[in-house]
């Protein structure tokens, strides 16, 4: 395997439009200036050729630089893998125990879910995550979450960087009053390269020091989450799909007991399931080891009960009094709706006044749900569909 090869794969060039996306821009754009000030203010601080301390502190921002690109862009092109379209399993008889995917023309495999923006079925899927513009799967699961760690060390490694920066140049120029605060800088200042600390690079560097606090705080918590679930062998989605199973035994005094089925048993397996020394974690994506008290389909079984319970709990449709063009945040539809509009890029579907919706849960100010398609509507959809499909 080559070096390019090893550094990002991707399956063709199509992949590399996921970079045009708000999310990979405003990542890759907090990466490049936190980056490059950290590597022009060590240079100010601690001249890297004068002493091996200040060298070894530039070879980690390299590095940090590097781990952090590497992950990130194997999360984004690598992908979550995706389930073959028109895929069955091989017993015929097990479709009983799948939902069935009408875009994708197939059957969800266990711990499988349909992504509405990648428009396919992924394996495993944790979530969509629009700072990768990708989902989080099956196959990029411990790259995401490597680049969750990272990210937060790199962060931290500059923040420390713009702060001793910031205090070694203006120390001697203004006084602050710190009377008490000093910091032996003896051994940095040896050699003083001719970069002068103007207002700009004080005030570019505090801007990177937001940014760099602000990263490790947002993404440190991030790491966290995936962490907890990785160690039971979990994914968000079916961490939910765990909460409204006990939800619903609990409503309807089913007495059953439900087992998550892919726990196995101890965090150090877990953990070893999703990050291994190659990179690819174990398994296919379509069949899973599972608790002793489970087989494949425990899960998929409780989501069908979980589908039915829903069918029955939203039986009460709600008719559109207003067009609503579908907008993220529509401006004429109140303050309290523009400022409460969901955190999720799920799309929003749009309204014309009559049409019929069925809602699932909402709130005061948004409703969670799909609109009623008449089967005139349906049949024009599959028939458009078709004739894109042939064009």
């Amino acid at each position: 395997m080559n070096f390019l090869s090893a550094l990002v794969r991707f399956e063709n060039l199509h992949e590399v439009r996921r970079l045009c996306h708000w999310g990979p821009i405003i990542a890759l754009s907090v990466i490049a200036i936190c980056s490059t000030m950290a590597i022009i203010d060590s240079v100010i601080w601690y001249w890297p050729l004068d002493t091996t301390a200040g060298s070894i502190n530039f070879l980690m921002l390299l590095n940090w630089t590097v781990l952090i690109l590497y992950n990130y862009f194997n999360a984004m092109f690598v992908g979550p893998g995706y389930i073959p379209l028109g895929w069955k399993p091989e017993n015929p008889k097990d479709t009983q125990f799948l939902q069935y995917c009408r875009i994708c023309q197939g059957y969800k495999a266990p711990r499988s879910h349909h992504c509405r923006k990648c428009n396919r079925c992924v394996m495993k899927m944790d979530h969509h995550c629009p700072w990768i513009n990708n989902c989080c799967g099956h196959l990029n699961h411990a790259y995401f979450t490597s680049f969750l760690l990272l990210a937060p060390l790199g962060c931290s490694h500059a923040a420390f960087i713009f702060v001793m920066t910031m205090y070694t140049q203006l120390y001697e120029r203004i006084s602050f009053g710190w009377s008490t605060v000093k910091i032996d800088m003896s051994a940095v200042r040896q050699f003083q390269p001719l970069m002068p600390f103007s207002v700009p690079a004080f005030a570019a560097t505090l801007f990177a020091l937001g940014l760099a606090l602000g990263t490790t705080i947002a993404v440190g918590m991030l790491f966290f989450i995936q962490m907890k679930v990785i160690l039971r062998n979990k994914t968000s989605i079916e961490s939910w799909i765990e909460e409204k199973a006990k939800d619903r035994i609990q409503h309807y005094q089913t007495g059953e007991e439900f087992v998550f089925p892919y726990d196995l048993g101890s965090r150090w397996l877990n953990f070893k399931h999703v990050f291994t020394l190659s990179g690819t974690p174990r398994g296919n994506g379509l069949e899973w080891p599972v608790h002793s008290k489970c087989h494949q389909y425990t899960l998929t079984i409780e989501q069908l009960k979980q589908k039915a319970d829903k069918r029955v709990r939203s039986q009460v449709q709600y008719q559109a009094v207003e067009d609503y063009n579908g907008a993220c945040c529509p401006l004429n539809k109140g303050f309290r709706t523009f400022f409460r509009t969901p955190c999720t890029e799920e799309p929003r579907i749009p309204l014309s006044k009559g049409e019929t919706i069925l809602a699932t849960r909402g709130t005061k100010w948004w409703m969670y749900g799909d609109k009623i398609v008449s089967e005139e509507e349906m049949r024009g959809k599959i028939i458009f569909a078709i004739l894109i499909s042939t064009s």
